[in-house]
C-alpha cells in the first residue's frame, strides 16, 4: 500500500494567532505614554496601579509593569487560553521582577472591583460586547468601584461615516503577513455592528476571520451619559484629529469623518 503524502502546512497553519494580532494591533508603549500623559495632567502624579479589563494576551498590562520597579498590575478576562499564552509569551517572559507583580484573573468583568487602582482600561473597544444600557452601565459602576479616590477611568472610541457601513479596509502589510479590518454588518435601529479580522500570507493562505467582534457600535453622548449614571462627576473627550505631529485634543464638539478615534477619561473631583 503506497504512503499517503503528508499535506505540508501553509504558513496561516504555522502562524500564531496571538501574536499575529499583538503585532497588528496593538502598540503599548505609545499608549502607555498617552496614559502617562493623560494621568499626570488630571492629578498631578505619576500613576502606580492599573487593571486592565478585557485583558486578552496581557501584553499593554505588561508592558505597564515594565515601566516601573513600584507598578504592579491586574488583567482580566474570560477566555483561560488567551489568559495562558499571555502567561506564557508576555507576563513569564518579562522576567520573575516583573512577573510577580502582575496578576491574571479568569474571570467576567463584572465580578472583579479589587484590589483598587489608579488607573482602569478598557481598550480596543472591548466594553462594546455590552449592548443595553443597563449592562454597561453595570459595568461602568463597576469600573469606577475598582478605582482609588483619585483615580481615572478611560476607555477607546471609534466612529463615523465609515463605522455605519459594510466595508472593508485596504490591507496593511507587516512582516510576514498582511492585516484587514472587515465591518461584515450594521443594523442602524440596534446599532450592532459585526466585524472581523482576516490575516494574509504570502503563499496564498489566510485565517479568514481570525477574530470576530459582535459588539453594539456606542456614540459618545452615550458612553458619558452611562458613565454619568454609573456616578462618575466627569467625562472628557481627547479627540484624535490625524495628524501625525499633533496629540489627543480635549473637545465637546467635532467635525464629522469617514473615520475617527477618541479616547474618553472619566473621573471624579
Amino acid at each position: 500500500m503506497a504512503k499517503q503524502k503528508k499535506r505540508k502546512l501553509s504558513k496561516a497553519d504555522r502562524a500564531d494567532i496571538h501574536a499575529l494580532y499583538q503585532d497588528a494591533v496593538q502598540d503599548p508603549e505609545n499608549e502607555l505614554d498617552t496614559f502617562d500623559r493623560f494621568f499626570k495632567r488630571y492629578r498631578k502624579r505619576k500613576p502606580r496601579s492599573l487593571k486592565e479589563d478585557f485583558c486578552g494576551t496581557a501584553l499593554f498590562a505588561t508592558a505597564w509593569v515594565k515601566r516601573g520597579k513600584k507598578r504592579w498590575a491586574v488583567g482580566v478576562d474570560l477566555d483561560g487560553p488567551t489568559l495562558n499564552w499571555g502567561r506564557e509569551h508576555n507576563v513569564e517572559a518579562a522576567g520573575p521582577n516583573v512577573a510577580q507583580r502582575i496578576q491574571l484573573v479568569e474571570a467576567n468583568v463584572l465580578d472583579v472591583q479589587e484590589p483598587p487602582v489608579d488607573l482602569v482600561c478598557a481598550l480596543n473597544y472591548s466594553y462594546c460586547v455590552f449592548k443595553t444600557r443597563e449592562a454597561l452601565i453595570r459595568y461602568f459602576k463597576v469600573a469606577k468601584q475598582s478605582l482609588n479616590k483619585d483615580g481615572i477611568f478611560i476607555c477607546d472610541i471609534y466612529g463615523g461615516t465609515e463605522a455605519t457601513i459594510e466595508h472593508t479596509d485596504p490591507k496593511r502589510k507587516y512582516k510576514g503577513f498582511s492585516y484587514e479590518w472587515q465591518q461584515a454588518a450594521y443594523d442602524p435601529i440596534t446599532h450592532d455592528t459585526l466585524c472581523h479580522i482576516n490575516f494574509y500570507f504570502s503563499d496564498g493562505s489566510s485565517m479568514k476571520p481570525a477574530f470576530t467582534y459582535a459588539w453594539r457600535l456606542w456614540t459618545v453622548p452615550e458612553i458619558r451619559e452611562c458613565l454619568a449614571e454609573a456616578g462618575f462627576a466627569h467625562s472628557d473627550v481627547w479627540w484624535d484629529d490625524g495628524d501625525e505631529d499633533s496629540w489627543y485634543q480635549l473637545k465637546e464638539k467635532a467635525e464629522n469623518q469617514p473615520g475617527w478615534l477618541a479616547y474618553i477619561i472619566a473621573y471624579d473631583d
